[in-house]
């Protein structure tokens, strides 16, 4: 087999993409939920016990489902989103919006409900949201939103459940 220059960079390309791509979609490992001192506080592994798997990842090792893949995304009877971890209720479905972004969203959260940290990882500064409780990592908040706040809470899925009304 002979390297010419377009199939090295072609290879390099694809190993680049597919490294990023993995990046976004995977678990940063442990011990990257918010840190700090909170109302509900557990071992990493008493979390892991307490949550199904893919709920623990996004949840205490800040990883993100699959953009189009959360039941919530249909959601749209009158409740409450809360936090998957230690139901907090973290956002009023009125605040629900499509953001077309693959992700449940919110213009708003409820008082005292969330918090917010910088992330600085995927080589860029965003608004990291997480309970204001537990410290589970919820999603990002972007300043992209509709009226009246402006601002979208892209939240994955996994991280909360809903409560109807």
């Amino acid at each position: 087999m002979q390297l010419d220059r377009r199939s090295f960079l072609f290879g390099g390309t694809a190993v680049v993409v597919l490294g990023a791509a993995a990046a976004l979609f995977r678990p940063l490992g442990p011990g990257h939920a918010a840190e700090g001192t909170f109302e509900v506080s557990f071992t990493e592994d008493q979390w892991r016990a307490k949550l199904p798997p893919d709920v623990f990842e996004v949840l205490r090792h800040e990883a993100t489902e699959v953009p189009g893949s959360s039941p919530l995304l249909e959601e749209h009877r009158a409740g409450t989103f809360n936090c998957a971890g230690c139901a907090l209720a973290l956002f009023d479905s009125k605040t629900k919006y499509e953001s077309g972004t693959g992700w449940p969203s919110f213009y708003q959260p409820l008082d005292n409900a969330v918090g917010e940290t910088t992330d600085n990882t995927l080589g860029m500064t965003r608004t990291e949201v997480h309970c204001r409780r537990c410290g589970g990592h919820l999603g990002h908040v972007f300043n992209d939103g509709p009226q009246p706040t402006g601002l979208r809470y892209c939240m994955n899925g996994l991280a909360l459940t809903f409560t109807p009304a």
